[in-house]
């Protein structure tokens, strides 16, 4: 079980930072850069999920 939590944290610290990074690239308009993160998240999210 504690490796479980390791990886839940993990994750979420990973997370984290591309959500800021994700919130920089909106402020800073560059909505392009900022889709093809999001899309990246979404496709990396989803495929830890079918794993």
């Amino acid at each position: 079980m504690e490796d479980n939590m390791k990886e839940f944290v993990a994750y979420s610290r990973k997370l984290l930072r591309s959500l800021v990074a994700l919130r920089k690239l909106l402020e800073n308009g560059k909505y392009d850069e900022a889709k093809t993160m999001l899309d990246e998240l979404i496709e990396d999210t989803q495929k830890d999920i079918e794993a």
